[in-house]
């Protein structure tokens, strides 16, 4: 009686720690797939914490990110169904034994400000990571030492084909959303945000004070200014970088380093911008000498598009006076520019080049680089065009979406392989049966 008892409280204490682990895995896994470019900045925090970021091809960094999300998502299946379980369990047992010493290591020395392992749908802090690692790591090694308890919640006749399906799956997604946009976006300049709203501050609460610095430079020597100090009548000064640090510490709401500089002369744009009624396409590219310039056309032609019905249309960027000038030379730009924070710009849209359209701070939709509005779509003013109107698909009705794309096909295919197997069964005894009354 005690041995049962015992056996009993194995079993559902290994199959408690399976499903917490299969649950946590395929919501970080899919949240690194749906981001795969915020996960790329993320290692290049870490890489520059180690001092080793110019050591490491920009290609192997895109790679990591999106391996992360898929083996993550892809091992959370197999917990999740009870299949391939040593393979499971082994992998996930080595990944929280990397994973919880390094965010030891965040929440002692801090160098990033979040380790990044949800993205930006759960931000937790270093520590609270680290507690976090410290239950899944006591959890994987309840699984791995008890992996024989894991019951199955699929036959062994289909089991292949959850896996295979669900590693195709996640495969096809991340590249989905690299081409794209992600389809889940978390942060605060999601299509249908109020940028002005989302700088408010509440009530009674202390704001936190940042300072922009503009370093420019003149016969070789570089020197800060601020937009106090801005030198816009001295055209000899050359735009090398910017950057925004916290003067003070106080409430800090979802958006608070939006500040848009013309590149020209130093006014500031933010209100004017902010403030209009009518549309205006942002080009976003935090550094242009790594923008993509493969449609570089197509963004012409939208700026064409943007003067012939009175829109506005502005490159922000943190580039430089010389990468700038140098963009201007290879695509022929003719639209304005104007300069902004570059962590600012990597957070408003997941494309370098990407193109955002706004209306009085509302944001109207977004476009990757590589999924721009071409003059089919922009036969007519945006008043009277989809792409200009507000869309108001819910995160529900996105989550039912690529619930219903994974879970429909992968039910089909298991159907279809059951009556498969089943076909099969039959004409197997029929042809036994055969055999039989030719024996007899």
């Amino acid at each position: 009686m005690e041995n049962k008892r015992l056996h009993i409280a194995v079993l559902v204490w290994t199959n408690f720690c399976r499903f917490l682990l299969a649950l946590v895995f395929i919501f970080s896994g899919f949240v690194k797939a749906n981001d795969p470019l915020g996960t790329v900045y993320k290692i290049t925090d870490y890489l520059e914490a180690w001092g080793i970021v110019d050591l490491v091809p920009n290609a192997l960094v895109y790679l990591a990110s999106m391996l992360m999300g898929m083996v993550e998502f892809t091992l959370g299946i197999y917990l999740l169904f009870g299949i391939r379980s040593r393979i499971a369990s082994s992998l996930v047992l080595l990944l929280m034994s990397v994973m919880t010493p390094l965010t030891l290591w965040l929440a002692i020395e801090n160098p990033i400000s979040d380790c990044g392992c949800f993205g930006d749908a759960i931000v937790l802090t270093n520590w609270e990571t680290f507690g976090k690692n410290i239950v899944l790591l006591l959890a994987a090694i309840s699984v791995f030492k008890w992996r024989k308890q894991i019951f199955q919640l699929v036959t062994s006749k289909v089991d292949w084909l959850v896996a295979l399906y669900s590693t195709v799956f996640i495969v096809f997604y991340t590249f989905f959303c690299i081409s794209k946009l992600p389809v889940f976006d978390f942060r605060p300049y999601h299509v249908g945000a109020d940028i002005r709203k989302g700088m408010e501050i509440p009530k009674g609460e202390k704001p936190t004070t940042y300072e922009t610095t503009f370093i420019y430079a003149k016969n070789g020597v570089e020197k800060e200014f601020t937009i106090d100090n801005f030198p816009a009548s001295d055209s000899t000064w050359v735009f090398v970088d910017s950057r925004t640090r916290v003067k003070e510490k106080g409430y800090e709401p979802p958006i608070h380093d939006f500040s848009i500089v013309s590149q020209e002369d130093g006014t500031d744009l933010t209100d004017v911008i902010l403030d209009d009624e009518n549309y205006t396409f942002l080009l976003v590219s935090p550094r242009l000498s790594t923008a993509d310039d493969s449609n570089i056309d197509l963004i012409n032609e939208v700026y064409d598009y943007s003067l012939e019905h009175g829109y506005r249309f502005l490159c922000v960027t943190a580039s430089s006076d010389e990468d700038i000038a140098m963009w201007q030379e290879y695509t022929g730009a003719e639209y304005p520019f104007a300069l902004m924070d570059d962590i600012t710009l990597k957070t408003m849209i997941r494309s370098n080049p990407g193109l955002m359209l706004l209306k009085k701070g509302i944001v109207i939709n977004k476009w990757s680089d590589g999924d721009l509005p071409d003059e089919y779509q922009l036969n007519a003013s945006l008043e009277n065009l989809p792409i200009g109107q507000l869309n108001r698909k819910t995160v529900i009705h996105k989550i039912v979406e690529v619930v219903a794309w994974f879970v429909a096909p992968l039910l089909l295919l298991t159907l279809s392989d059951l009556a498969w197997l089943n076909y099969r069964n039959r004409k197997m005894k029929q042809k036994e049966k055969g055999k039989e009354e030719k024996a007899n």
